[in-house]
């Protein structure tokens, strides 16, 4: 893939994931939906005072409209791919994790799974934004039953799956959202039955 054409996917995958038309994206960048068009299927190179319009208009870091080292070298060599389910809700029967209303599976390089087992859900609502986690994102989440403290986790809240960063301190455990207008949960570790770690997020994937 040419460096143009990735480019191209990327201002498509920020539109997208903000809910614009290209015609939207158009009106704001002072152009028509057609040239829209053309950047993001790589015919037109999108220049660097447009890459910096869209780095406002998409609040993101102009880096973000390219490939990081670790992409490309993975875009040059021959991968090996594993297929993971897609999980809609976790059951805890006889205190055993069992997988349900598996939507569907994603691939992913197998390079990315360094043991263990893996598993994606995706993200709900508006609780991580400030971690860049935006509602309908895939996580990619590792299995385990505990995390260091500040790490992001998978979390079983009632057999509902939420995501959270976990801090520990004295015997309490607070489960954290990324976004202020939500509280924290304080859990005493001595009292956590309805409450459990599942798995450590190890990877946001965008996902249309």
């Amino acid at each position: 893939m040419s460096l143009q054409k990735y480019v191209g996917e990327k201002i498509k995958e920020f539109r997208l994931k903000r809910g614009m038309s290209q015609e939207e994206l158009a009106d704001l960048l002072g152009t028509t939906k057609q040239t829209v068009s053309r950047y993001e299927t790589g015919e037109r190179k999108a220049n660097q005072d447009i890459l910096f319009k869209l780095s406002d208009i998409f609040n993101v870091s102009i880096d973000d409209f390219f490939p990081s080292k670790k992409e490309t070298v993975l875009k040059t060599v021959n991968l090996t791919f594993t297929k993971l389910p897609i999980v809609g809700a976790i059951s805890c029967g006889n205190g055993v994790l069992a997988y349900q209303e598996i939507e569907g599976y994603e691939e992913v390089p197998t390079s990315w799974l360094n043991g263990g087992e893996y598993f994606f859900v995706r993200a709900k609502g508006d609780s991580m934004i400030n971690a860049r986690i935006m509602d309908g994102d895939l996580l990619l989440i590792r299995r385990q039953e505990d995390v260091e403290s500040g790490e992001i986790a998978a979390v079983l809240i009632d057999d509902e799956i939420v995501l959270k960063r976990v801090y520990k301190t004295n015997g309490t455990i607070i489960l954290q959202s990324e976004n202020p207008k939500y509280q924290p949960i304080v859990v005493q570790k001595s009292d956590m039955k309805n409450v459990r770690i599942i798995g450590k997020l190890k990877k946001v994937v965008l996902n249309f």
